[in-house]
């Protein structure tokens, strides 16, 4: 039986729905409608794939790999990223995941990242390329930080811009707040800084905000004090960030693990997760 690759389309999805909650079994299939919604529902970027690609025989998709493409500014420059999300192939055509993968990972000036690989996926992630670029996550309690002064922090809420922002920054905030974080705007002397947390249900029962997006972590740092009291109020007095080692100047515990991996041109920084599954999707 012939197997190709191609681009999924939007007649796919449906039955990609079905494919991933077969193979997911962990996750129901409103986790996955809920996905391939707000895949449908963000502007594809130019020449880039909506969905990912999938594996076809006999008319029938037999394999799937998810990616998410995004804008990003490296150095002042933009770059294009892809948050490499999940994959699946029945296991009557495992034999062909390499081709779907090598497909998907084929063009080598886009940046992949892959935030939430299986322990079972290591080896093969070795194997594609991938280098970790960060080494666990430190849990703090920004509330402990010496507040900044003249400092106001403001909720950026969908249907709300903000003209001091450059306009992707409030297109992020926007679409993240839609998703379901809580977009912030740090309002310094003369400066705006943004900043996004995915709101974490439980870690032993305490929620706690995962950051998702700053220009960069030395602001965090800058603003944790502040930033850390505006989410206390509203029930989170513990944040998350990726990190390789702790940070100094913020008050917690690291722990080693949980690592994030990259292959290609540009190594991701830390503090920007922004348009990955974890944030799109709930993971």
């Amino acid at each position: 039986m012939p197997v190709r690759c191609r681009e999924i389309g939007s007649a796919d999805v449906d039955r990609l729905v079905d494919l991933f909650t077969r193979g997911f079994r962990i996750r129901p299939r409103e986790f996955w409608v809920r996905a391939f919604t707000r895949l449908t529902e963000r502007p594809a970027l130019p020449g880039y794939p909506r969905y990912g690609y999938l594996l076809e025989a006999d008319g029938a998709p037999v394999g799937a790999i998810l990616l998410i493409f995004s804008s990003s500014i490296v150095q002042g420059q933009p770059k294009i990223r892809c948050n490499v999300s999940s994959w699946y192939a029945e296991p009557a055509f495992a034999s062909y995941a390499a081709m779907l993968v090598s497909h998907a990972l084929r063009d080598e000036q886009v940046t992949y990242f892959n935030i939430t690989p299986s322990s079972h996926t290591l080896p093969i992630l070795g194997a594609q390329g991938y280098k970790p670029y960060s080494g666990g996550r430190y849990l703090v309690v920004p509330m402990l930080s010496a507040p900044s002064v003249d400092t106001r922090i403001e909720a950026l809420a969908p249907g709300v811009s903000d003209a001091d922002l450059p306009t992707f920054e409030t297109e992020l905030l926007l679409d993240h707040a839609g998703y379901g974080c809580i977009s912030l705007v740090c309002r310094a002397p003369n400066q705006r800084y943004p900043f996004v947390f995915l709101p974490l249900r439980t870690l032993h029962v305490i929620p706690v905000a995962y950051l998702a997006y700053c220009r960069d972590l030395d602001n965090f740092v800058r603003f944790a004090g502040a930033l850390g009291r505006f989410l206390a109020r509203r029930g989170f007095p513990l944040v998350v960030l990726d990190s390789t080692e702790p940070v100094q100047g913020l008050y917690g515990k690291y722990m080693n693990g949980h690592r994030n991996y990259f292959k290609g041109p540009d190594r991701p920084r830390l503090g920007d997760i922004a348009y990955s599954e974890r944030v799109m999707f709930g993971f």
